[in-house]
């Protein structure tokens, strides 16, 4: 047996990092945590200071078997779990469920896992840190209490089986906000008025600085341009420079990947973690944009090396968070002379990125020459202007060009148009003229990218918890990231070419979405019983002062008991009152009167989601009467939708025609519309509205429902026809009932009896649950149901 155990978190960072240590070590993974707040209410002993009550879960029982064991033999244990405070809280969870001693225990750390880092912790170790652990520990009992008081409230004034969290809560007030500021926004038309001067490759562009609201202003302007004489007034050249963009910290990586390689904020991390375990990246949890001495020397060889000496320029990055730890380094690649590394398409094209922000950070500035012409009109008072502008040293754009999440195109070459050479004075030619309709815009729905940005401008969350806090409010159903279609909208062209000026109405698609964060209705709802009841909980500044004071109690200056006395008494009573004396909100809207009954026409959420109901609930006077419902339809809102609307949605379900003696019904469900035909649920396909739907297509979606199912069939039982063995995305599984079941490598699908097939249902686990790197046992990729949602706040991935 090895002299020294050393542990880790993730069998990927174990695999590596053994490959630098002698015979002498031993590296295992933790998988993750090893423990966790028991389930039940009895977690947290509030009236004795927050004492927590831990278990070891079923899934890790065998990991603490094998590393107590490990430990006992191993004359010294080396707790190398992540730097971060989830690592040091980690590492506190070792040091206690394995029964170590100080005497026998080291806690070293590191943010990159090569030879050099690896060895420099071993020489440099040091005891747990207890202000990092407490810190953690504040987050997680502070977040579980939040959780688990304020969700009942939820239950029983919103709806059953929703829960609640802090930066969670916040994150959805940001998409509620801006949706309703988009709902509100009135856009208002101006005409822009484009000149085009000169011919072929000397023709050039100038815009007049305003615009005219009024068609009749624009036309006027054309009609004085008729005949004017166009001068250049003035020109002005001048050196412009443009530097480049910091390294990256955890938030400006998933900004930049979603724009530059459309990650969503999850994957990103994924990527990053991978990257980094396997030695290529430093750690990607940081808020810091410092390079270390040894980055930069090794960045300053590589550019000059691949480069020449006028591309580099030496740069120290300050952090402007004031809670970010400067002894912590950017994300940065280990080895500076690596351009690109071996892996899948999506880790090298991460670590790509990640290379050339680092090493474009250390290169000279771009240089441009910058030309404004200023261009008089005879007839008018107004001047138009054109800018033009010249690269004269690429500098660090020979590398890299950072984002914005305004620059659609990701323009990469950094240059506007080119001006041809022009005199002060000079006469030009007008080619043609244009004004056009342009509409102002409301402001940007958040992408998972942009919301980073926000929460991170507010001081909401932490490099650890903005990939968690994304993906939960997605998962618990307040937000959506879809794609929306647009809608047309006319235009007004107006053009002046030669003598005579032509108007033409042209047809543009306006507010089409891609990856944006959509709030649904009961995000919205859940929203505003949170603003009206719990204050705090959605406030911006509350919620990031909460932040500072787990910062405060990570550096020693706050005790983590008071903080969370502070935190809590006031909550608590908070839910108590509105327990006793909130009303039960539903939304609820009225939209008018049936034109054909006169029953009120409202809408509101509710057991199982958002629906329009026309008339009253039945009364004591008229027990018979029934209210009519139906559910809203996908990308519908109970803030928005209209009347008009409303009322199309009580045309379905529609009878769609006979086939083979059945009736086709078309229907909108849970999970969009649909045709019901003998038992067979058909979904229609995006662009087909389910009103318009014929019966030639209706048949023609039947019979290619069922060939698809005949092809995805292997084998069915005449013993229990829910028992079926199909062929799924990745491979051939078993289906029984609401049950899929992975099918073992030495099985043959082909010949697999009932007897067999309902052996394996038997044998496969009901409830798996996974660890901070744990991964689903029991099921394939191909047979993965969605996730039942959990009352405890989600752990960090």
């Amino acid at each position: 047996m090895a002299k020294n155990l050393l542990i880790v978190e993730s069998p990927a960072k174990a695999k590596t990092i053994e490959g630098y240590l002698g015979k002498d070590f031993t590296v295992k993974s933790s998988y993750g945590h090893i423990r966790d707040l028991v389930k039940s209410d009895d977690a947290i002993d509030i009236a004795n200071n927050f004492k927590q009550n831990y278990e070891v879960p079923a899934d890790k029982k065998q990991v603490v078997s094998e590393l107590k064991k490990l430990a006992k033999e191993a004359d010294m244990v080396w707790l190398a779990s992540d730097e971060d405070r989830e690592g040091e809280a980690i590492s506190w969870h070792l040091f206690e469920t394995l029964g170590l001693k100080d005497a026998t225990t080291k806690r070293i750390v590191f943010h990159e896992i090569t030879k050099p880092a690896i060895l420099k912790a071993i020489e440099t170790p040091r005891k747990i840190d207890y202000n990092l652990v407490n810190a953690q520990q504040a987050r997680r009992v502070l977040d579980r209490l939040v959780g688990f008081e304020l969700s009942p409230v939820l239950w029983k004034k919103v709806k059953p089986s929703l829960s609640a969290g802090r930066v969670q809560s916040v994150a959805v007030r940001l998409i509620v906000d801006r949706e309703r500021e988009i709902n509100k926004f009135k856009s208002e038309a101006a005409f822009k008025i484009v000149a085009i001067f000169g011919k072929g490759k000397e023709a050039f562009k100038a815009e007049l600085p305003e615009r005219f609201p009024k068609q009749e202003d624009a036309e006027k302007f054309l009609q004085d341009c008729l005949g004017a004489d166009f001068d250049i007034k003035s020109l002005e050249t001048r050196p412009a420079k443009r530097s480049p963009a910091a390294p990256f910290t955890t938030s400006t990586l998933q900004q930049e990947a979603s724009r530059k390689l459309g990650y969503s904020v999850s994957r990103t991390m994924q990527v990053a973690q991978k990257l980094y375990e396997a030695g290529h990246i430093t750690y990607m949890r940081t808020d810091s944009v410092n390079l270390s001495d040894t980055a930069l020397n090794a960045a300053a060889d590589e550019i000059v090396s691949a480069y020449g000496d006028k591309y580099h320029q030496h740069r120290k990055y300050k952090t402007k968070s004031a809670s970010a730890q400067e002894a912590h380094e950017a994300i940065r690649p280990t080895y500076f002379s690596k351009h690109t590394i071996q892996g899948d398409s999506g880790e090298m094209r991460l670590y790509e990125l990640i290379w050339k922000r680092a090493i474009a950070s250390q290169m000279s500035e771009a240089q441009f020459e910058k030309t404004t012409a200023k261009i008089s009109i005879s007839t008018r008072n107004q001047d138009l202007v054109a800018n033009g502008e010249v690269m004269k040293f690429d500098g660090f754009l020979k590398v890299y060009l950072e984002s914005s999440d305004d620059d659609e195109d990701n323009v990469q070459d950094g240059e506007n148009a080119m001006l041809p050479p022009l005199t002060k004075g000079q006469r030009l030619a007008l080619q043609e003229m244009s004004a056009t309709e342009r509409f102002s815009r409301p402001p940007a729905r958040y992408t998972e990218a942009s919301l980073v940005k926000k929460l991170e401008e507010l001081g909401i969350g932490r490099p650890s918890t903005y990939a968690p806090t994304i993906s939960t409010v997605q998962n618990r159903g307040y937000v959506v990231k879809e794609e929306r279609d647009g809608k047309q909208r006319a235009f007004r062209v107006l053009t002046l070419k030669g003598d005579q000026i032509t108007k033409e109405e042209k047809i543009e698609n306006t507010g089409a979405e891609r990856g944006k964060l959509f709030p649904t209705d009961i995000g919205a709802v859940v929203n505003d019983f949170l603003v009206q009841h719990f204050t705090d909980i959605v406030d911006f500044n509350f919620t990031a002062s909460v932040e500072k004071q787990f910062d405060e109690i990570a550096q020693g200056l706050k005790e983590w008991t008071d903080m969370l006395h502070s935190f809590y008494t006031p909550f608590h009573k908070e839910v108590e009152n509105t327990t006793q004396t909130a009303t039960k909100a539903t939304g609820e809207r009225e939209l008018g009167v049936h034109p054909e009954s006169g029953q009120k026409i409202s809408v509101r959420i509710g057991r199982y989601g958002p629906f329009v109901q026309v008339g009253e609930n039945a009364t004591d006077e008229d027990k018979d009467y029934k209210p009519l419902y139906a559910s809203l339809r996908t990308g519908q809102s109970i803030e928005t939708i209209t009347i008009e609307e409303a009322l199309e949605l009580f045309k379905l379900p529609k009878k769609a025609g006979i086939f083979e003696d059945k009736d086709m019904t078309v229907a909108i469900g849970k999970f969009g519309p649909y045709i019901r035909h003998n038992g067979l649920f058909v979904s229609l396909p995006k662009g087909i509205d389910p009103l318009d739907v014929t019966e030639e297509q209706a048949i023609e979606l039947i019979l290619e429902k069922r060939k698809k199912d005949a092809e995805k069939l292997i084998r069915a039982f005449d013993e229990d026809p829910a028992m079926k063995v199909l062929n799924g995305r990745w491979g051939a599984y078993i289906e029984f009932g609401k049950l899929n079941v992975k099918i073992p490598k030495d099985k043959d699908p082909l010949t697999l009896t009932y007897d067999e097939c309902k052996a394996l249902a038997d044998a496969a686990p009901k409830d798996v649950k996974k660890g901070r790197f744990g991964k689903t046992a029991a099921a394939s990729p191909a047979t993965k149901k969605a996730p039942a949602k959990k009352k405890a706040v989600a752990k960090k991935k």
